[in-house]
């Protein structure tokens, strides 16, 4: 009956949305002729194909046709066992639960004078600080019909009055959810190995050396995706598009540069993939924290981006910028044969599961308590204050800490580092350590801890659960660039980078983290006590717990 009734399906009966193997499989006829429901500037196929929702019979029919859905794709971290599974999966919170939104009336829309004023929907993350931000506007010029906190998250879904200026006056419709572009528990389903493998193009043939160890191409998009944080299918979309690596037989023709960044210091498929990661974590917290409003394309050409937009929305505009012109990167992203019919073609209704997860920050989210990454009792020096989570581009929200400032140099230390919570390991390797928390009954909560160099010597094995303060492992300089021993650690929310200032800031054993004037800068604060960031660490960067 064709695609828009596929879609018409997905829409109207969620449950009866299913997948076959041969799902999995490109056809190149059908993906060349697939006709996407675009409309300029943005798109929204939703609204679209609600439309289409025209009688009962069809609803009854739908459970008869094959379509594609995440609850059928093999599931990843084949080494944990099903209970395991589950835990990291994450999935969103029960009412009454930690972290979950709650059961609020709907309200309808204010009655205003469209002529003079925005109606904004509250999105996930927002703050009034940076919706002001994102229609030039003051906050005090935001008007609420109900009272909303002055500080801190607004509550999803509640809306706002904006005055219309010169400046937000283009409105553009969101392009891709939020759990869409980050690794969010969205993609926690996925197995990247199984794709790649069943869609028998040259990135399940290829491979080469990370970090002096060989891998796959499965195994590369899966170390970006999860080092940076960004969806794996997201990544593969991008291989796609711009080179053709996951359906295509062909070899690219520049094998230095695959993707066509040509960044002489980006050189091989790992390191072009994780930059094209990078310039989506730069839109994306950009976007998050306000700090971006405009993109300049590679025409040198400026444009304020449409404050209706969502951080996983810019994400995208942020990467199409840095490869196309102002004249040019629309039609790529969203016209024939662009970027999302690329996307569409290859992988779910992406705004099916943002249902069931997002909003992923909401005001009723509080930060867990954590306690500083070693042993009562001894002292560490705090060499690092607020930088960058993993690499640029994602947000300030890392700290790092050294065991012993007077041996210099990288060597494992045999000081533990220790868990900040009590969870369990959903990753273990390449020097990282990925603590996901659990509460008090055992339920997950959403947030994660990132350990950094990690030494792989008596590291603490995938699939373990810790009680606060168990060992991890030795810090070391192991996995990425360090010039001394220490741990590296940050935070994440449902696949989220957090920030050290703003939404939730960085508090371990009560001290409280503050930048500096730059990144690795800063000090901790506690009860009128200051500990500055030294880097290699002298005497007032001490820390006791």
């Amino acid at each position: 009956m064709g695609e828009l009734y596929q879609q018409a399906v997905r829409l109207a009966n969620p449950a009866c949305v299913r997948a076959t193997p041969a799902d999995l499989v490109y056809n190149p006829s059908e993906f060349m002729n697939k006709k996407m429901p675009l409309k300029q500037p943005g798109w929204n196929f939703r609204s679209r194909a609600c439309g289409l929702l025209i009688c009962g019979l069809l609803l009854l029919a739908s459970c008869n046709f094959p379509i594609r859905d995440f609850s059928a794709l093999p599931r990843p971290y084949a080494t944990l066992d099903p209970a395991i599974f589950e835990y990291h999966r994450s999935a969103t919170p029960t009412a009454g639960q930690p972290g979950a939104a709650p059961t609020r009336t709907p309200q309808p829309p204010p009655v205003v004078d469209e002529s003079l004023y925005h109606i904004y929907t509250i999105r996930s993350g927002d703050t009034f600080e940076t919706v002001a931000r994102h229609f030039s506007v003051t906050p005090a010029a935001i008007i609420s019909m109900e009272a909303l906190p002055q500080t801190g998250i607004l509550p999803p879904g509640r809306y706002l009055v904006i005055p219309k200026n010169t400046d937000n006056l283009f409105e553009q419709e969101m392009i891709l959810p939020d759990s869409a572009v980050i690794n969010s528990p969205c993609a926690a389903p996925f197995d990247i190995s199984a794709y790649v493998s069943a869609a028998g193009g040259y990135l399940s043939t290829f491979s080469q050396p990370v970090a002096g160890i060989r891998s796959s191409g499965a195994e590369i998009v899966r170390r970006v995706a999860d080092n940076q944080s960004v969806n794996p299918m997201l990544l593969l979309a991008i291989l796609e598009h711009r080179a053709g690596l996951v359906f295509g037989k062909q070899p690219p023709a520049d094998i230095n540069h695959p993707l066509g960044f040509r960044n002489m210091y980006y050189k091989g498929l790992y390191q072009e993939l994780s930059l094209a990661a990078r310039m989506v974590n730069t839109g994306y917290y950009g976007w998050r924290y306000g700090t971006m409003t405009m993109v300049t394309f590679t025409d040198q050409v400026a444009q304020r981006i449409s404050p209706h937009l969502n951080a996983g929305s810019v994400a995208l505009m942020y990467l199409f910028s840095q490869s196309y012109p102002s004249t040019d990167w629309n039609e790529r992203l969203l016209g024939k044969s662009g970027f999302m019919e690329t996307y569409l073609a290859m992988f779910p209704d992406p705004w099916l599961c943002a249902a069931e997860v997002e909003p992923l920050l909401s005001d009723t989210l509080s930060a867990p308590q954590l306690e500083l990454p070693f042993a009562p009792g001894e002292e560490w020096a705090f060499t690092a204050g607020p930088h960058y989570s993993w690499v640029e581009g994602t947000p300030l929200g890392a700290l790092d800490f050294a065991p012993n400032i007077k041996s210099a140099g990288c060597r494992v230390s045999p000081s533990w580092v220790r868990a900040s919570a009590p969870g369990v390991i959903t990753l273990a390797e390449n020097g990282v350590v990925i603590l996901t928390l659990e509460d008090e009954k055992g339920d997950v909560t959403g947030w994660e801890v990132m350990y950094l160099h990690i030494a792989a010597n008596e590291r603490v094995p995938l699939g373990t659960r810790l009680r606060k303060d168990d060992p991890i492992g030795h810090p070391s300089c192991e996995g990425g660039s360090s010039t001394g021993t220490h741990v590296h650690i940050a935070r994440k929310y449902k696949g989220e980078w957090i920030g050290a200032q703003g939404l939730f800031p960085f508090v371990l054993s009560g001290w409280v983290a503050y930048p500096g004037e730059r990144a690795y800068q800063g000090r901790l604060m506690k009860d009128g006590q200051v500990v500055i960031a030294r880097q290699g660490g002298n005497q007032d960067s001490l820390i006791k717990r």
